[in-house]
């Protein structure tokens, strides 16, 4: 008699630890797909060509993720890329994807929009924002000039970087990511928003 099968879940750790050692961000390593090991399965279907949701792990997730040995190569141009179907920020440097990492875009009636841009302004360090009192950005990166209150920045404590959309039209961004991207971003650096939550 054949053994049977082990369930899906039973993979779940190992999934979720694999996942983390090549960068894409899980939470807690536990063996509980939570909303956050969710946003890493979407970042990795969609750098690995799968089609793109936020949904739970299933059979093809883990014959991928065990059975490869490094993170794909970047098949987009260098610069930032925000999906807001999985909320992270890719930041593709040369050939490589050098971060991958949680985001918050725009909550409802404040929607963050998919356009794409190139970085226009940089300002280092804690700002308050010029639209919201007692709002403050880090290390805030301005990408569309025709929208020049959007950014790309840290918030005060990562906890306002939801796991649903939840910013008033910036990208909020985990820190510290946010100021090494901030660091190795020049100006003229592109940025594309795309994608539904």
């Amino acid at each position: 008699m054949k053994p049977k099968p082990r369930p899906i879940s039973a993979y779940a750790k190992q999934v979720e630890a694999k996942l983390d050692a090549l960068g894409y961000p899980v939470g807690d390593v536990d063996g509980d797909i939570t909303k956050r090991a969710k946003q890493a399965l979407c970042a990795w279907r969609e750098t690995n060509g799968m089609p793109v949701s936020r949904g739970g792990l299933t059979g093809a997730d883990v014959r991928s993720v065990l059975t490869a040995t490094k993170r794909p190569a970047a098949t987009k141009e260098p610069g930032i890329y925000v999906n807001k179907t999985c909320l992270v920020l890719y930041q593709i440097v040369g050939k490589e994807i050098r971060r991958i990492v949680w985001v918050s875009t725009g909550g409802p009636g404040y929607e963050t929009p998919n356009r794409t841009g190139k970085v226009w302004r940089k300002w280092a360090g804690a700002h308050e924002s010029s639209l919201y009192d007692d709002a403050f950005m880090y290390d805030s990166l301005y990408f569309l000039k025709d929208r020049p209150g959007i950014a790309l920045h840290g918030s005060r404590v990562n906890t306002l970087i939801k796991t649903y959309p939840a910013s008033h039209r910036c990208v909020r961004v985990m820190r510290p990511q946010i100021h090494h991207i901030f660091e190795e971003t020049p100006i003229g650096t592109k940025v594309q928003v795309y994608g539904e939550y």
